[in-house]
């Protein structure tokens, strides 16, 4: 890398980092009870009045945090399975995992919830299942996976896990308005307890995802050179998929479906950035959570008294920029 696209990188990373400091503090500071920037300090740091300590360390910091953590664990699932399937379009939410999740979620919400304690470790079996079915029918003996196999028993394992989520909501309608904030993707009425609960899990999936970067980078180059410099691809896709399952099914434990993370950020990433993932996915880890965190901000502060979970801002958002990428040649 030459010098100038070491500055180049070193900078865009430092403006993103930035530019999400200044996103925490705004998000921190409006709300129904607004503060300004002094006030805000004054809180974070433990000195503020007692009104601004309780709304800013009970209610407005840890759902910042989690939007954080989350919005990062989603981006970096997204640039795993785009290097794994070799298709911009691969994200958690299209290709069954999170779906999985979340059928395992609701179930235990719906049907068990004294067993709520065990959600996190449900949401990764479900998630694995959904990996597992997906992996399952793509294989081929003559020619393993490969990318195009993966994605179209994506769509067919995220519309089966659809209609089973569809069917736990008929059957059991009258326990569904407790978790109708959870399936779409809301962030609110989260505490300190929630962030604490995903962060170890999320730091495990940030390292594992960290040391799949060599992979990445090689099946980014094509199954020929993979091949080439004595890549096992089958191993490897396994790998980075199960990494990618494992942060987007801790993500739906806690805040249910977000979609489209995954899919826009480490497309972001990859334009303002390139396409080595030693750059691609700490900035995809950086704007991920800034994205999120924009999300549920303008969705707690823009439509009045009525609070949009983040997931439908998402949605909102992410549609059209699905179509963008639709239009330019992306699948």
């Amino acid at each position: 890398m030459t010098d100038n696209k070491k500055m180049r990188t070193t900078t865009l990373l430092a403006l993103s980092f930035l530019l999400l400091i200044v996103a925490i503090l705004f998000s921190v500071a409006l709300g129904s009870a607004r503060f300004d920037l002094a006030s805000t300090f004054q809180a974070i740091l433990g000195n503020g009045n007692e009104a601004a300590n309780s709304v800013l360390w009970d209610i407005r910091i840890p759902r910042v945090f989690l939007a954080l953590i989350i919005g990062a664990n989603l981006a970096a699932s997204g640039a795993l399975l785009q290097a794994v399937m070799l298709n911009p379009l691969a994200d958690p939410g299209l290709t069954g995992v999170s779906s999985g999740a979340a059928v395992t979620v609701l179930f235990i919400m719906l049907v068990m919830p004294s067993y709520s304690s065990f959600i996190p470790l449900a949401a990764i079996i479900g998630g694995g299942i959904a990996a597992g079915m997906v992996y399952t029918w793509a294989w081929n003996k003559q020619t393993g996976f490969t990318p195009v196999r993966i994605i179209l028993s994506g769509v067919a394992v995220n519309a089966v896990f659809g209609g089973m989520i569809g069917l736990l909501s008929i059957k059991y309608s009258d326990k569904l308005p407790g978790a109708l904030a959870w399936m779409n993707g809301s962030l609110a009425g989260k505490g300190m307890g929630d962030v604490l609960m995903i962060l170890p899990y999320s730091i495990i999936g940030w390292i594992a995802a960290i040391l799949c970067i060599r992979q990445a980078n090689i099946l980014r180059l094509g199954e020929q050179v993979a091949h080439n410099l004595g890549q096992n691809l089958n191993r490897s896709r396994l790998i980075l998929s199960f990494v990618a399952v494992y942060l987007a099914a801790v993500s739906v434990s806690t805040v249910g479906l977000v979609g489209f993370i995954g899919l826009i950020v480490p497309h972001m990433a990859r334009l303002l950035i390139g396409t080595n993932y030693r750059h691609t996915l700490p900035l995809s880890l950086i704007l991920g959570a800034l994205l999120l965190l924009v999300a549920d901000t303008i969705g707690r502060t823009a439509f009045g008294s009525v609070g949009v979970p983040a997931g439908i801002v998402m949605a909102l958002a992410g549609g059209p920029y699905f179509l963008y990428l639709m239009r330019k040649g992306g699948v």
